[in-house]
């Protein structure tokens, strides 16, 4: 039984008992809808090798592009804080929007008016079909919770799942200082 109820705006924590799992590994996750058709997330803490400028030539903007998910990885999504730039914008949580219209995001970004810390920018996303990620909680791949992050943008990606995990406490101490590879144990 899943004690908290999914809705948008939580935050997905990788269980350590995901360590295979390429995509999933480590991820923190910010769900941006749960609804009778599924859900859809992104992964806040997996650069990808890749910069706006490399994906959006015309755009010279060096901000980093993260891997979202492993759904439509040809595609570029972003979630940002800035609605009343960007119209159009699908609130997530307070102060969290996802999307909106691309034209201003593109001319914004090249006139410096937005900020890395906040926009993020993805491709892919993280999606599960109708009851997917209630029995993916129910079996402990995920742990679900509320979204306490004063500013979402400033997820590490190297030590973000770590911080989290020492906060959670418990059993979750142990984890957040075992290696990337438990090979190397």
């Amino acid at each position: 039984m899943i004690s908290q109820k999914i809705q948008k705006g939580n935050i997905l924590i990788a269980e350590p008992s995901i360590l295979t799992d390429k995509s999933f590994n480590r991820a923190i996750i910010l769900l941006t809808e749960h609804n009778e058709e599924g859900s859809i997330g992104f992964i806040f803490n997996k650069p990808s090798e890749y910069t706006v400028k490399d994906l959006v030539p015309d755009i010279d903007c060096d901000y980093r592009v993260y891997n979202g998910g492993p759904v439509e990885l040809d595609n570029l999504y972003f979630i940002h804080s800035l609605p009343k730039l960007i119209p159009d914008s699908i609130e997530i949580s307070k102060g969290i929007f996802w999307g909106g219209n691309y034209e201003a995001v593109k001319t914004y970004l090249i006139q410096g008016m937005i900020k890395k810390d906040e926009i993020r920018f993805f491709l892919g996303y993280s999606g599960w079909s109708v009851e997917q990620l209630e029995v993916e909680l129910e079996e402990k791949t995920w742990t679900l919770l509320e979204n306490t992050y004063q500013n979402i943008f400033s997820i590490s990606s190297a030590d973000g799942w770590k911080e989290k995990l020492l906060e959670m406490g418990g059993k979750y101490r142990i984890w957040a200082n075992s290696p990337e590879d438990p090979n190397l144990n």
